[in-house]
């Protein structure tokens, strides 16, 4: 269990009172016990410092005088917490080495440890300490880059590259085919083969039963350091730029190039064959339906009402065009008549 000095040896920050003292896991300031450190991210939450049962705080330098409590000042508290939780709480991995009911037919490092029941596939390149864990599919000539780590029940499909570092959640599916057909005059479907890959980049977090299709030509591509939610549905030859995160039950439709940074709200939908511009962030609920090319916040959804004041809304919705058109010419009307002695 680490002490204040030794914490922020490893993370940096500055130590103001006991530096000695021991924290072995993070809390909130409500909820935190003696060997706990708290954080305070907001200002509304600054009484619960007076009552917390946190052995040490996180403060910004603002609130330094806030506690007499063994303390930490940094100028971002939520990101040194954030921090900070993961030294206190490391990725627990299985031992390296395949389970014996896991069929493996590539060579891989002896450091992979594969889970029960998994597969690997032939001509797969497997980096150093990945974990394949139990019931994952790993097709042909796919790629997992060093450290990354893949909970139970994922599914890669032939071909799909895995940067370092990634964490895909268990149900995820990662290069299924895009949903591409063409329509006969009878009104059938006719399957396009989908023949680009699904390449992921570096320090990549794919949620729990979220699907990534593969390109139908060029490959889907989702840049390094994205995180998705569960459930999200990317589909096939998106672009996501670096750093994006997009919350659940979001998706964004095919051939659609979403720039960096850009934050997308649960259940909001991004059409396809347009872009949007990097550090927009859409709102939860928002559907966008063209080209974004200027950043910014982007909000389309109705908030909740009573039903029957969302059906005398909408009756009127049609009419709005007439009113607004009616409104003017009151208005003209209006000042004309103010114009005259």
């Amino acid at each position: 269990m680490p002490t204040l000095v030794e914490i922020v040896g490893r993370l940096g920050g500055r130590v103001v009172g006991d530096g000695a003292t021991v924290v072995s896991q993070v809390g909130s300031l409500e909820s935190a016990q003696a060997g706990e450190i708290a954080f305070l991210a907001s200002a509304k939450y600054r009484k619960a410092l007076a009552t917390t049962g946190a052995s040490a705080v996180v403060l910004p330098p603002a609130a330094e005088s806030a506690s007499e409590l063994p303390r930490i000042i940094v100028d971002q508290p939520y990101l040194y917490f954030a921090r900070l939780a993961q030294l206190l709480n490391p990725t627990l991995k299985p031992e390296a080495g395949i389970h014996p009911s896991a069929v493996v037919e590539s060579v891989i490092p002896p450091s992979v440890s594969v889970g029960p029941l998994a597969y690997v596939g032939p001509r797969c390149e497997i980096g150093e300490h990945v974990v394949i864990g139990p019931g994952c599919v790993v097709e042909a000539g796919s790629k997992i880059g060093d450290h990354s780590l893949l909970y139970g029940n994922v599914s890669l499909y032939h071909e799909t590259v895995i940067g370092q570092r990634c964490i895909i959640h268990s149900g995820a599916v990662i290069g299924g085919d895009g949903f591409g057909y063409a329509r006969e005059r009878s009104g059938a479907w006719v399957k396009i083969p989908q023949i680009g890959r699904a390449v992921l980049g570096d320090d990549v977090e794919v949620g729990a039963n979220t699907t990534i299709d593969r390109g139908a030509l060029d490959d889907t591509v989702i840049g390094n350091g994205v995180k998705l939610d569960n459930m999200v549905q990317i589909a096939h030859n998106v672009k996501l730029g670096e750093h994006t995160a997009m919350a659940g039950c979001s998706g964004v439709a095919g051939s659609t190039v979403v720039g960096a940074r850009v934050m997308v709200g649960g259940q909001a939908g991004i059409n396809g064959h347009i872009e949007v511009a990097s550090d927009t962030v859409v709102s939860s609920r928002t559907l966008i339906s063209k080209t974004v090319k200027e950043p910014g916040i982007y909000t389309s959804a109705m908030p909740a009402m009573p039903h029957d004041e969302w059906m005398k809304s909408a009756a009127h919705f049609r009419h709005l065009d007439a009113l607004v058109t009616r409104l003017r010419e009151l208005e003209k009307r209006i000042a004309e008549l103010e114009r005259k002695p």
